[in-house]
Order: C-alpha cells, then sequence, then structure tokens
C-alpha cells in the first residue's frame, strides 16, 4: 500500500537588513544571537489560521547564510483538494517587528511592527515536486515607513511533498489492540499489540488515600508490537515506575516514569531505540509533560522532543526536526507495506542507532485524547524514515506510551480504568 500523500508549506532563511544598519558595529556578518528583531508568521485561507513566532538575525551580508527552517504548515491531499476547488487565496503573512518576544509568544516589551510581506500559495503547482513561492530579499509594506528607511527581509517560501505512512489503532493499546494503516477509506492490518504487566507481584497501581511513604506506584507496564507473522518486532517497556511526589498526587517533572522503546538486533536479543518521560505539570492538573530521546549506541543520548499535552483535552506528540543531519539512506533493509514482507536486516545500528544517523525534517505524530475518552491512537511516520518493519513498528510502540502515559500520570487521587490494575 502506498504512503498517504501530504505536503508542507515551510518558511526559512530569514534576515533582516535595513540602511541604517549597512554599516554594522559588530564583525562579521551575521548579527550575535541577540537579535532584537522577530517576525509573527500566520498561514490565512486554508480554514483555520495557524501562527508561528520566531527570532529573525540582523546581517550585514547580500547573501546570507541559510537558517534554520521558522515555520512549517502541512496539509492532506483531501484539504488541498479542498483549497483549490475552493478557490480561495491561501497566503502566508509576515510581520516583522524590533523588540523580543518570549517563548510563549508573550511580549517582555512592547514591540514596534517594521512592515509586512504576503507570499500567495498556489497549490496548484504543488504535485509531487517541491516548489518555491518567494526565495530571496524583499522591502517589507507598512504605511509609517518611508523608501529611505524600509526594511528589508530575506526570507524563502517553498512547499515539498512529505508522503507519511499512517497507522491507526482499533482500540486503546491496553486492551491489546490490532494496527492498521489506513490511506483513506482502504486499511490494512500490519500490526498486533499486546499489552502486559512485567511483575505480577507489583502491588498496588492505585491508592485511596494520599499515603505518607507513597507505596502506590504505576509500574511493570509493556506493551510489544508483533507483525503479522507473529513475531514482535517492537517494544515499550516502562523501566521507572510512575509514583507520586511526597504529599501530592502527581508524577513530578523531577522524578518522571520512562519507557525503554526496544528493538529486536537480528540475533535474538534486543536494543533500546529510545525512552520517553513523562511527568505531570505543577502548575496545571491538566498538562502531562514529556521528553523523547534516542539512544544512539556510541554516543549520548539525542533529544528530539518535548512538549506538554492537556489531559483533559488530549493533543499530539510529535517529533519534528526542522534542522539536523539528513539521515543516511541505508541499502540493508527495505518494506513492502502492500505485503508486510520484509528483505534485508534493517535493524540495530540501521535506524538511527549510530550518532550520524539523525532525524531531519517530520518524523512521527500520534495522536492522544483526553482522560475519560476512548483513546485509539492515529500515528503518522515519515516516509524517509522507514526502511523496513521495526522502524514502523518502533513509532508505533513509542505512540503507544505516549499513550499509556497519560494514564500513568492521571493524579494518585483518580482509579484507573479496569484494563490497568493488576
Amino acid at each position: 500500500m502506498d504512503p498517504c500523500h501530504f505536503v508542507r508549506v515551510l518558511v526559512g532563511n530569514l534576515a533582516v537588513k535595513s540602511p541604517a544598519s549597512s554599516k554594522p558595529s559588530f564583525s562579521g556578518k551575521v548579527h550575535p544571537s541577540t537579535s532584537s528583531c522577530f517576525c509573527e508568521i500566520k498561514l490565512k485561507g486554508a480554514g483555520s489560521q495557524r501562527s508561528h513566532v520566531a527570532t529573525v538575525p540582523i546581517t550585514s551580508d547580500t547573501h546570507p547564510t541559510p537558517h534554520s527552517t521558522a515555520a512549517c504548515f502541512d496539509f492532506t491531499k483531501p484539504q488541498i483538494e479542498k483549497l483549490i476547488s475552493s478557490n480561495k487565496p491561501t497566503t502566508i503573512t509576515i510581520s516583522l517587528y524590533k523588540g523580543r518576544s518570549a517563548t510563549s509568544c508573550s511580549f517582555f516589551s512592547s514591540p514596534k511592527l517594521l512592515g509586512k510581506i504576503s507570499v500567495p500559495i498556489d497549490f496548484t503547482m504543488i504535485d509531487s515536486k517541491p516548489a518555491t513561492f518567494h526565495t530571496g530579499w524583499v522591502n517589507l509594506a507598512n504605511a509609517k515607513n518611508k523608501s529611505s528607511s524600509a526594511q528589508s527581509l530575506h526570507l524563502t517560501v517553498r512547499a515539498e511533498p512529505d508522503p507519511r505512512f499512517v497507522f491507526r489503532f482499533d482500540a486503546e493499546p491496553e486492551c491489546s489492540p490490532q494496527v492498521f494503516q489506513v490511506k483513506g477509506d482502504v486499511k490494512q492490518p500490519v500490526f498486533s499489540c499486546k499489552f502486559s504487566f512485567r511483575d505480577k507481584n507489583q502491588g498496588h497501581f492505585q491508592s485511596s488515600s494520599t499515603n505518607a511513604n507513597h507505596m502506590a506506584e504505576r509500574k511493570g507496564w509493556s506493551i510489544t508490537v508483533h507483525d503479522l507473522s507473529g513475531s514482535p518486532v517492537a517494544a515499550a517497556s516502562m523501566v521507572t515506575p510512575f509514583v507520586p511526589s511526597p504529599g501530592s498526587h502527581r508524577v513530578s517533572r523531577s522524578n518522571p516514569g520512562a519507557w525503554l522503546i526496544i528493538r529486536p538486533d537480528g540475533d535474538g536479543t534486543w536494543k533500546p531505540w529510545g525512552r520517553l518521560e513523562a511527568w505531570r505539570e505543577p502548575n496545571s492538573s491538566n498538562a502531562v509533560g514529556y521528553r523523547f530521546e534516542v539512544l544512539p549506541a556510541t554516543a549520548d543520548p539525542v533529544t528530539l522532543a518535548g512538549a506538554t499535552i492537556s489531559s483533559q483535552h488530549g493533543g499530539k506528540f510529535t517529533i519534528d526536526v526542522a534542522t539536523g543531519v539528513t539521515p543516511v539512506s541505508t541499502p540493508h533493509g527495505s518494506w513492502d507495506l502492500g505485503s508486510g514482507s520484509r528483505t534485508g536486516s534493517g535493524s540495530g545500528s540501521d535506524f538511527g542507532l549510530d550518532p550520524m544517523l539523525m532525524y531531519k525534517g517530520f518524523v512521527m505524530s500520534a495522536r492522544v485524547d483526553g482522560e475519560g475518552k476512548c483513546s485509539k491512537p492515529e500515528v503518522e511516520v515519515g516516509v524517509k524514515h522507514v526502511t523496513c518493519t521495526e522502524d514502523a513498528a518502533a513509532f508505533v510502540a513509542l505512540a503507544a506510551a505516549m499513550d499509556l502515559s497519560m494514564d500513568a500520570c492521571k493524579l494518585f487521587s483518580q482509579k484507573l480504568r479496569k484494563e490497568l490494575r493488576q
């Protein structure tokens, strides 16, 4: 089965220059990281307005060195078809400000608008090849600006195909579900999951009252992913119990629970691939924090993702690396998603375990539902990160671990569902 068609619209290579800064007081071509300019990047006309905030380096170079991607906007094939048929204009609007912005997008001081630029996006140009809508310098429009003091902004706006495999659980991970590959209305089984308690003598998972010594803990959960032949191809194992911090009902960030994501190593053993930590945010009763890192065989762990998800409303667990080393294509493994067959090993160091095999662009995302809802994760995985069955299975196991972490981080004053209690 073919992957699903996705398109990414990317905005990057940002830099700002004005006549007033033609003779900079700093050495080198790019101002130090204490840039006093930032921009707000908005996507308009695509159903719902989406925006990003990014700092903009100041430069004196006419041809600035490319910088990291500042914003990404993803579209599915049905969304693109709808936009084309509606004939409504879709634009990327960039507003440049002088001042500094906080990472929360709230401003430390009142910023000054320097100007705006709008770049139209023509989705009819996007098929199977990348398309560039703008690259280079442009003068920003501002009614208060005179031509002699107009700010110039360097940017690139482009779109590229970003095919992804989509997998969907047919039940909650703790119910040992099947996992289907999905494309449109067509779906076929590719994996099965087995949830279990690793230690049958692990004691209670839930306490009816706050205990001074906090013996209540959630531990020993594991979920194993099997291929169609029944062979295990990935697993997620809870290696650090989820325990409430002293004097509270919540798992703290200083003592998070953790999962180890493992893959078969080809010689009958298993090798660690990644580690997922999760906790309950201290200042909010409905936010679960997480951090995911890959575990190279010969280097220090590399953090790929870290954010929060609302335990009440759910959200997306996402690994999206805007910059990095392009993964080395491996000839050792391939996978026919239509038949589920596999050739070659495609395991061990072939999948990001070597420190040189890093990730770039969209890697994966998994939808996680909130408490009290029937959570059936849907997982998107970038095609370039899947060379064999074990690759896809590892991401499926990671998605299951994140979903189960939402339950493991539930307040200890609340009861877990029966499938999670021994």
